[in-house]
């Protein structure tokens, strides 16, 4: 089996030369394409191999993937194409391993579980499914089966990676270079010019604004308004008459008295030193350095400063810090520590399966039951918004039964009727929020469907529960100048002062490669000098961004000026004040990091040849279909 690995990973870096000879370094493409439209199923967007993909996969992924969070329109077509990608990739690379005979066995699968959740074994013996699959459901928020397929996807895309990339060097020549890339500095005078700062600048005449505006006239017209008077039943009303009684209390602390027994906790803060996947030399490196730092915790250092400065766990930025635990919450060896030094101590190193670590008790407690006066205050608000709730639902009803006997009832009839304060909004555009009434899905939209005179029934919202009445209807139309003028103004003065800004640019560049001295031109334009810190092309300048943007000024000398750039509507110029070579001295310090860097980069980029060159190879044997229609409505709907 062997044998016949080694010839088809020599076939694959023969298929890679061909691909990286055809497709040069710069084709790194998505896998979605423009779209065919040669797939059968009406919910399905892509077929490798007999495997559909459909909308609904999709989607799921997408959800999972952000945890159920409402993404902004604009980065919704780049997550769902990341999604697509990802199930694309996946059954890509299982037909592909079929073909060739790649397995991931299971002794591979296990073991590499183990690795993820080393919680799950105490020593060789596996905790169990029920704590195994709670462990996978808190850390990863999956099922146990749809973590360890992910799993198995993750570690077959290791095996072709490997295949792929196994032989690839970073030869001396190019890891000098990235050396040379990443130490050389340079120094920069610059000025930045913000149309902001010139907008007072702008002197702006009725004619000016009317020309402007004659010409502009398509971006300004006026929307549907509605001007609509409202009554309010709030959620603090209903509260103040929902009194909370002694007995309720009492009554709700007995039925729930369960859940006010503590558990023997303790509040620690912990630094982690990890040595995971080490080797046992790495290993004790790492615990002379822990060592260090508990020394410096026993004589006086400040715990928190010290969990910033070494640990590596997530609640680093906390000062370690992970609140209250309870028992059977970390790992034995933790555990037992954390609760057996007294309140205000410091551990010595405590070795877990995730390295070595310090822990300090800040606080403890035994086990214990609340008494009713720990818990009132949360009792009472817990039971006044339930009471507020109720009498809510039963105010709205009787409001939306008054509103339907009476027909078109004045609103400030309705509002005396119910002690419901009143308001009016005035020319409420259908995008604009209105605070005083509160969020509801559909609040605005029954608003733009309503008749003048219609009374709605109550919506609830985040404030309580509201009724609207539209007052007046502003048909949408072409705006005159008088009603759109501040607004015209304000785009005149920013459309004027950006081009300011672009031609004091040019000027300022012009001047200076002329001969002039930068800083002289500069004040002559009213322009302020400022001269960035060393930098190097990773690096970046305040205000201005990051040092991709000058790229040309590492090869230019010192003393010259390049061209103006654009920084979307600010401008930059600059002068090269200083070059620093790099120190030789530094580059076999660096050797081995910039190397695998170096190696990362063309290793990535050779993968990524070789999923394009698997998609374009089983698109042709037919065996990959999209449906161009399903594509184009679920990477850009409507």
């Amino acid at each position: 089996m062997w044998d016949a690995l080694r010839e088809k990973k020599i076939g694959v870096r023969i298929m890679l030369g061909i691909v990286v000879g055809i497709l040069g370094i710069g084709m790194l493409l998505y896998l979605v394409p423009q779209g065919t439209n040669d797939l059968n199923g009406a919910e399905n967007v892509a077929d490798v191999g007999g495997q559909a993909i459909s909308v609904a996969d999709v989607q799921t992924l997408l959800t999972k993937t952000t945890h159920g969070a409402q993404l902004p329109p604009a980065l919704l077509p780049a997550y769902t194409q990341q999604a697509l990608d990802q199930l694309l990739n996946e059954k890509m690379l299982a037909l592909e391993a079929d073909r060739m005979g790649l397995r991931v066995s299971d002794q591979e699968h296990a073991d590499f579980l183990k690795k993820l959740v080393p919680t799950a074994f105490t020593g060789d013996t596996f905790i169990g499914m029920d704590r195994y699959s709670a462990e996978v459901q808190a850390r990863f928020q999956v099922t146990v089966p749809e973590f360890e397929t992910e799993v198995k996807n993750a570690l077959l895309q290791q095996k072709f990676q490997q295949l792929v990339t196994d032989g690839i060097r970073a030869s001396d020549d190019e890891v000098r270079e990235e050396f040379r890339r990443e130490n050389e500095k340079i120094k920069l005078d610059y000025v930045l010019i913000k149309p902001d700062d010139l907008q007072s600048k702008v002197e702006v005449s009725d004619a000016d604004l009317a020309a402007y505006f004659d010409k502009n006239k398509a971006q300004y017209a006026v929307p549907d308004r509605r001007t609509v008077d409202y009554a309010v039943l709030s959620l603090a009303q209903l509260r103040q008459r929902s009194p909370v009684t002694d007995d309720d209390q009492k009554i709700y602390y007995q039925s729930r008295i369960d859940q006010y027994k503590l558990q023997d906790r303790s509040h620690v803060a912990h630094i982690l030193f990890k040595t995971v996947g080490m080797t046992d030399a790495e290993s004790s490196e790492i615990k002379k350095k822990a060592e260090d730092a508990l020394n410096k915790a026993k004589h006086g250092g400040n715990f928190a400063d010290l969990a910033k400065q070494y640990s590596e766990d997530t609640t680093k930025d906390k000062g370690g810090d992970l609140g209250w635990i309870v028992r059977g919450q970390t790992v034995p060896e933790f555990e037992a520590v954390a609760f057996s030094l007294p309140k205000g101590s410091i551990s010595d190193l405590v070795k877990t399966q995730y390295g070595f670590h310090i822990i300090q008790v800040i606080d403890r407690e035994s086990a214990r039951t609340q008494t009713l006066d720990e818990v009132k205050a949360n009792i009472v608000n817990q039971l006044q918004q339930e009471k507020a709730e109720q009498l809510g639902e039963t105010v709205s009803t009787q409001i939306a039964d008054e509103i339907r006997r009476s027909g078109r009832i004045p609103i400030e009839d309705l509002a005396k009727k119910f002690n419901m304060p009143t308001g009016e909004a005035k020319l409420v555009e259908a995008t604009q929020p209105l605070p005083e009434l509160g969020n509801a899905p559909g609040l605005m939209d029954g608003i733009f469907h309503q008749r003048v005179g219609d009374v709605s029934a109550p919506t609830h919202t985040d404030l309580g529960y509201v009724v609207v009445s539209v007052k007046e209807i502003q048909p949408s139309h072409p705006a005159t100048l008088a009603e759109v003028h501040d607004r015209v103004a304000s785009d005149y003065r920013h459309g004027k002062a950006v081009e300011l800004a672009k031609a004091r640019a040019e000027e300022l560049a012009k001047r200076s490669k002329s001969g002039e001295n930068f800083a002289v031109a500069a004040k002559a334009l009213s322009l302020e000098v400022k001269t960035s810190e060393p930098i190097s092309r990773t690096g970046s300048i305040p205000d201005v961004g990051s040092a991709k943007q000058f790229t040309t000024a590492f090869t230019m000398p010192v003393g010259l000026s390049g061209d103006p750039i654009s920084l979307g509507s600010n401008w930059t110029v600059y002068r090269v004040a200083q070059h620093d070579p790099v120190n030789q001295d530094d580059f076999e310090k660096q050797k081995a990091k910039i190397e695998e860097q170096v190696l990362q980069r063309k290793r990535q980029t050779a993968y990524e040849l070789f999923r394009t060159a698997l998609k374009t190879r089983l698109q042709q044997e037919g065996q990959l279909h999209f449906n161009a229609e399903n594509l184009k409505r679920l990477i850009n709907p409507a």
